[in-house]
């Protein structure tokens, strides 16, 4: 039997929401090309997809399309997931976090110019910054903090990013659409650069302090992995889509106390709260946004968007997986 080429490229495909948008589009029956230098994401995401659904390539994405200009070749939609993802490892690095981010786009882009291709730019909440305007809306002014303060740096490069994909969808050489996430969570998601949820999670579990950064009464909208998955999926394939920015996530919104605070009712757990300063974790001067929720009526117009998956849901989902697995180390990139 000839072995067919892949039709759908995922970058950062072994990483946590692509390994999950991965094993999504491989139950409607497509053929995948993967790229990811493992830098985050893990070969085991990938376990759970059918056999002879994927071809999987570890590498950095530029030097991929690079080494292999037909790569693409047989190619209709691509889904870009791959970046430095994780407050502390844009703390630590921001230099390289901006190259990354901006380089590897920018060689995607150009290696899917003219191919007739569908791109969904995976971006993020961050590029709001520090506004107060809630909800937060696909159309607002994006404010950015000080470039003295590096906490913006990451949010810089994916509004960035997305201009080069707009720009690229304007020109006609492909047809993209942005899907701006908030705060996504799920299985496979790993604490160790920043998120939120499994460090929670992970602590509750094993009855240790929950570690609160500063006060906790900022707040954040989390949705689970499967509904963003699943309108990716449907704004790549939306025509009226293609050229807009859309916003994907939860607009229910909780103060990180409580959700310290839900998470260890749910674990039924020992442990309790023990709040530190910002400075303390990430170094002076750290700013965080008071409030971070999704103004969601564009792509609810658009794809007749509606989370299945409640918080509570999630999160018992995480406290059953968590006391069944040991911790994942990952190397450091």
């Amino acid at each position: 039997m000839q072995c067919l080429p892949p039709t759908t490229l995922i970058t950062g495909g072994a990483g946590f929401i692509g390994s999950h948008l991965a094993q999504l589009l491989a139950s409607q029956g497509q053929r995948l090309l993967i790229i990811d230098d493992l830098s985050t994401g893990r070969t085991a995401n990938l376990t759970a997809l059918p056999a002879g659904s994927a071809t999987f390539i570890h590498a950095r994405l530029s030097d991929a399309l690079t080494r292999q200009p037909s790569l693409l070749d047989g190619v209709r939609e691509v889904y870009h997931l791959a970046a430095t993802v994780g407050v502390g490892r844009v703390i630590d690095d921001p230099a390289a976090m901006i190259r990354n981010n901006i380089h590897e786009t920018a060689s995607l882009l150009d290696a899917c110019d003219g191919r007739g291709v569908t791109l969904l730019l995976a971006s993020s909440s961050e590029v709001y910054g520090p506004s107060e305007a809630m909800p937060l809306s696909e159309e607002a002014q994006l404010l950015f903090g000080p470039t003295t303060s590096p906490r913006w740096s990451y949010g810089m490069t994916k509004a960035l990013d997305e201009h080069l994909a707009l720009a690229h969808h304007a020109r006609g050489g492909l047809r993209a659409v942005v899907a701006r996430l908030f705060n996504t969570i799920g299985p496979r998601q790993v604490g160790q650069y920043g998120m939120v949820v499994p460090r929670f999670v992970r602590a509750a579990v094993e009855g240790r302090d929950i570690e609160v950064h500063g006060d906790g009464q900022q707040t954040r909208s989390f949705c689970d992995v499967r509904d963003v998955t699943a309108a990716m999926t449907a704004l790549v394939g939306g025509a009226r889509c293609h050229g807009k920015v859309f916003n994907v996530g939860s607009d229910d919104e909780i103060t990180i106390d409580e959700l310290a605070d839900r998470v260890i009712a749910l674990a039924a757990s020992p442990s309790r709260k023990r709040h530190v300063p910002y400075e303390q974790v990430y170094g002076p001067a750290f700013e965080d946004p008071r409030r971070r929720v999704p103004d969601l009526s564009r792509i609810r117009r658009a794809i007749g968007y509606s989370p299945r998956h409640t918080l509570s849901d999630t999160l018992t989902e995480l406290v059953a997986l968590a006391r069944r697995e040991k911790p994942v180390a990952i190397p450091n990139a």
